[in-house]
């Protein structure tokens, strides 16, 4: 690791950028041109790698990402049409993550801002989802509620007009993601989970096989998905092999109506206490084509504003630490060589 401090004359001059994002189990880099358009991102996905586990293994992934991270930046260079002498920039990801996946990432960023005389900005993986709500809509107003709903995270912040986040409720125990996941697993659908549940609940009827919804105590922002996945198991438990496979994907449908509905009114009764109009739902969770549908229903009754990214920018991609990245560098944030990885690291200008 290069223990060196960045040098006292290397400030940021507005100008491309280029971001890596290795928090887990997608190898990314993106370019982003000088007004803030996204000019390539490359993914390099490892679902192969941990499929026959059933889920990431952290080893593995630090791993892949070592084989792979330079060739995916290069390819994200060579797709931008720049040279490396044209970027003014490097962001990576901080945290949160698993540690050796974010050392990959950390270390070969702080060898490309050396080498080339960069400023460095290491940022929150959480601070990157929120940035991807203004990938595409980058007049998406603020103030506005943010509702990060991703593998490890369900966050509901309020952003302010300065661009400081205000954490409104967070899940007490799983993510919804990992509710999903775990659902997954339970009823058979392999690995990554989220999608493949998604796809099944398409073919099944929500309102067959009803599940909880955690409310938790009235007009609260929190969330609890551990008792939906207690109710799962033992469906499944009282379900012969027979009926099971015939009961499928009415249960996968139910299970997912409990999750996104939840996700739903949280959502919007933090728009309703923060008197808000604008609603922004990102990560992974993000991309579940029921939740999309929802919210933009939800949205159109009450007349909020809403974003939510295309598919390819709600999961983990560059583009959107490129895009945290580059405010954090107009803002004057860099981050020194001899900076370590965060293993937790909420959002710039986080506060209770």
């Amino acid at each position: 690791m290069i223990q060196q401090a960045v040098p006292h004359h290397v400030s940021w001059s507005e100008g491309p950028i280029l971001a890596l994002e290795t928090s887990c189990d997608e190898t990314a880099a993106s370019v982003l041109a000088t007004d803030g358009s996204v000019l390539s991102s490359i993914v390099s996905s490892q679902h192969a790698v941990h499929q026959q586990f059933g889920g990431v293994v952290p080893e593995l992934a630090s791993r892949a990402h070592i084989q792979m991270i330079e060739q995916v930046a290069i390819a994200a260079m060579d797709d931008s049409g720049l040279t490396w002498k044209d970027l003014s920039g490097i962001a990576v990801t901080q945290g949160p993550g698993l540690a050796g996946a974010l050392i990959v990432g950390m270390n070969y960023a702080k060898t490309l801002a050396y080498s080339l005389n960069l400023p460095l900005v290491g940022v929150s993986h959480l601070e990157g989802h929120i940035a991807s709500a203004w990938l595409q809509h980058p007049q998406f107003p603020l103030p506005c509620v943010v509702l990060v709903v991703s593998g490890g995270h369900t966050h509901l912040y309020r952003k302010n007009q300065d661009r400081t986040c205000q954490l409104l409720g967070c899940t007490r125990d799983d993510a919804a993601g990992e509710a999903f996941d775990k659902g997954a697993q339970m009823l058979g659908l392999g690995f990554p989970g989220g999608p493949a549940l998604d796809r099944l609940a398409q073919t099944g009827n929500p309102r067959a096989m009803r599940f909880p919804k955690s409310s938790l105590k009235k007009g609260s922002l929190e969330f609890s998905f551990s008792g939906l996945k207690t109710a799962l198991l033992y469906k499944l438990q009282a379900t012969d092999q027979e009926s099971l496979e015939i009961k499928k994907a009415d249960l996968a449908a139910g299970y997912q109506e409990a999750i996104v509905s939840v996700l739903v009114d949280k959502a919007f009764s933090a728009i309703r206490q923060t008197g808000v109009n604008a609603l922004a739902v990102v990560g992974g969770v993000s991309g579940n084509s029921r939740l999309r549908v929802l919210l933009q229903q939800q949205a159109e009754t009450e007349g909020i504003q809403l974003s939510i990214p295309p598919l390819h920018y709600c999961t983990d991609n560059a583009a959107m630490i490129a895009a945290a990245g580059r405010e954090a560098l107009k803002e004057g944030r860099l981050t020194s060589m001899d900076a370590e990885t965060l293993a937790t690291l909420e959002p710039a200008g986080f506060c209770k």
